[in-house]
């Protein structure tokens, strides 16, 4: 009989996660869809909960939240009005600001890793986030291009996770996530490069074509499962298991966009070096 919770526990958990993707999912393909200041709000209320997150994580390195909190929104405010350039100077006023906090503190931490943890911050989270802006407002398509990479990161972790589940034997990087598999990896990744293939195929000869969109496919998939691993290689490194509570069995926002946080920069300078702006 105590072996009953566990199977119950996980049942439960596969349903919260169901019921947060179907609400979730749609709510985010909305706001790529309609794009401008809709899809920047979101963004910017994901990177404002992503940074509370990461400092609660790197609570021992003491990051200094009101730099990471500017950086974030400075990167997505240049993504939105002004671009790729526009968002580098966003994110580089965390340099300035992380400063400024740290001398006029009446308590210092060590100013390598208190500010080193809020550039992370803020680069990580700010960059992903903002090139998600830069992919909407991309050449002739960025409707298409944008709804590409949220799709192929989101089915290739939804049939990786249940790949593993049904399938999975092998470890795929045990001390980093011991829940991933290679088999779930396979399964996801061959998934990822279809929807890839799929979503792409009708305009594949006058924007992305055929070749591109499966070279696209991959890179997605593998930048995914890098920007999963590399969170969980923080998480392991502050001894945490999930950045949040705030979508159940997801976990936190974090937990939720790590992969994209990865793909969407990989997506649009692959898509640029294909020739496509």
């Amino acid at each position: 009989m105590p072996a009953l919770p566990a199977p119950a526990a996980g049942m439960s958990n596969l349903v919260n996660r169901v019921l947060v993707a179907v609400v979730g999912l749609p709510l985010v393909l909305a706001a790529v869809w309609v794009g401008g200041w809709w899809l920047f709000v979101l963004l910017a209320v994901a990177g404002a909960v992503a940074v509370h997150e990461f400092v609660v994580m790197a609570r021992p390195l003491a990051p200094l939240a009101p730099a990471a909190y500017v950086g974030v929104f400075l990167a997505l405010l240049g993504a939105q009005r002004g671009g790729l350039l526009w968002m580098l100077a966003g994110f580089l006023s965390t340099l300035l600001v992380a400063f400024a906090l740290n001398t006029l503190a009446k308590t210092r931490p060590p100013a390598t890793a208190a500010i080193g943890a809020t550039v992370l911050a803020a680069a990580w989270i700010g960059f992903g986030l903002a090139h998600i802006v830069l992919l909407r407002r991309m050449g002739a398509h960025p409707q298409l291009i944008a709804f590409t990479v949220l799709l192929v990161v989101f089915a290739a972790d939804t049939f990786a996770y249940f790949g593993g589940r049904l399938f999975g034997r092998h470890k795929l990087a045990p001390t980093l996530s011991p829940g991933k598999t290679w088999e779930g990896f396979v399964v996801g990744s061959l998934v990822g490069i279809f929807v890839a293939f799929v979503a792409l195929y009708q305009e594949r000869d006058g924007y992305v074509n055929i070749w591109e969109a499966l070279v696209l496919g991959v890179v997605v998939v593998l930048v995914a499962v890098a920007g999963d691993l590399f969170e969980s290689m923080l998480k392991r490194d502050m001894q945490v298991k999930d950045t949040g509570r705030l979508l159940g069995g997801h976990g936190g926002v974090l937990d939720r966009i790590d992969a994209l946080l990865f793909a969407a920069p990989a997506t649009y300078y692959l898509v640029r070096a294909f020739g496509y702006l």
